[in-house]
C-alpha cells in the first residue's frame, strides 16, 4: 500500500447506515444525502441500512460490514448526541483498530461556523478497522453534508494530497448498487 497520493481517482465501496428511532428510508435525509453525495462522487453504494438506535444492533451491522472484503467505508449517521438512546459511538469504539482523533477534532473546528458553540457537543468520530473506514457523523442532514464536503470529499479520494485514507483501506473491486 502506497502512503502516496494516486493519479487516478478510486471508486470505493461505502455501506451508510442511518441510526435513528423515528426515520424511515423515505424520510431520513441524512442518509440519503451521504448516498447522493457519494455516487456523484463517483463511489458505489455497496449497502444501505436503517435501524433503530441500539447499541448491540448497531455494533453487529458495523462489525458485518468491516468484515466483508467488499466494504471498504462505512459512514453512520445519527446516535452520536447525548440522549440516552445515543449509543453509536459506544457501539463502534470498540470495533475500531485505530481512531482517527482528527476527524472528530476537524469536524467540530468546521461546524463552529455553522452552529457556533454547540458543536462542542458533536460525538463525530472515525476511524480504521480490519482495513474499513468507520465514520460516525450527526444525524442531521447540515452535519452529513459539513463532513461530506468539508473532510470526506477529499479523504475518500485517492487523488487527494499529501495524503488520504484509499491508501489504507482493503483493496476490493467496485461492487456496484445492492441496495
Amino acid at each position: 500500500m502506497s502512503h502516496h497520493a494516486e493519479q487516478t481517482f478510486v471508486p470505493l465501496n461505502i455501506a451508510v447506515l442511518t441510526v435513528s428511532d423515528t426515520r424511515s428510508l423515505e424520510t431520513d435525509t441524512s442518509g440519503q444525502l451521504l448516498v447522493d453525495r457519494l455516487t456523484a462522487a463517483g463511489h458505489w453504494l455497496a449497502e444501505r441500512v436503517l435501524l433503530k438506535d441500539d447499541l448491540y444492533r448497531i455494533r453487529a451491522q458495523v462489525a458485518t460490514w468491516i468484515a466483508e472484503e467488499v466494504v471498504q467505508v462505512v459512514l453512520i449517521t445519527g446516535g452520536t448526541g447525548f440522549t440516552g438512546r445515543d449509543s453509536t459511538p459506544e457501539a463502534v469504539g470498540c470495533l475500531l483498530d485505530k481512531q482517527v482523533d482528527g476527524f472528530g477534532e476537524l469536524f467540530r473546528q468546521i461546524s463552529l461556523a455553522d452552529i457556533g458553540t454547540s458543536t462542542v457537543q458533536s460525538r463525530a468520530l472515525a476511524g480504521l478497522a480490519n482495513a474499513t473506514l468507520v465514520c460516525c457523523l450527526p444525524g442531521s442532514t447540515g452535519a452529513c453534508r459539513t463532513a461530506w464536503d468539508g473532510i470526506l470529499a477529499e479523504q475518500l479520494d485517492a487523488r487527494h494530497g499529501p495524503c488520504n485514507f484509499v491508501a489504507h483501506l482493503k483493496q476490493a473491486e467496485p461492487c456496484g448498487t445492492r441496495s
